[in-house]
């Protein structure tokens, strides 16, 4: 077996691999799912726009920040920060 076979049989080994790989189905990313600890509390969940936001609760200061994964600059922008009474109160 000299080196140009066994060049091509490794290579051909690596494409079938990789054929069979792209059939096999992947795990998506789903919100609604909640943590919490004793002065916060972080949910994901769907936003208006469209896409995920992280919720963060501030328990000792009740203070609620929206968090949203930006794809065009490819960062995590804070978007509003409210107080939660004034976020669920009735208008």
């Amino acid at each position: 077996m000299d080196k140009k076979t066994f060049s091509i049989g490794v290579l051909s080994i690596t494409a079938t691999i990789l054929f069979v790989a792209q059939f096999l189905p992947t795990r998506t990313a789903e919100a609604a799912t909640s943590s919490s600890g004793n002065s916060y509390q972080l949910v994901t969940a769907r936003v208006q726009q469209g896409g995920e936001g992280l919720y963060i609760v501030d328990n000792r200061t009740q203070l609620m920040g929206v968090f949203t994964w930006d794809s065009s600059s490819r960062r995590v922008q804070l978007r509003d920060v409210r107080n939660v009474n004034d976020a669920f109160a009735e208008r």
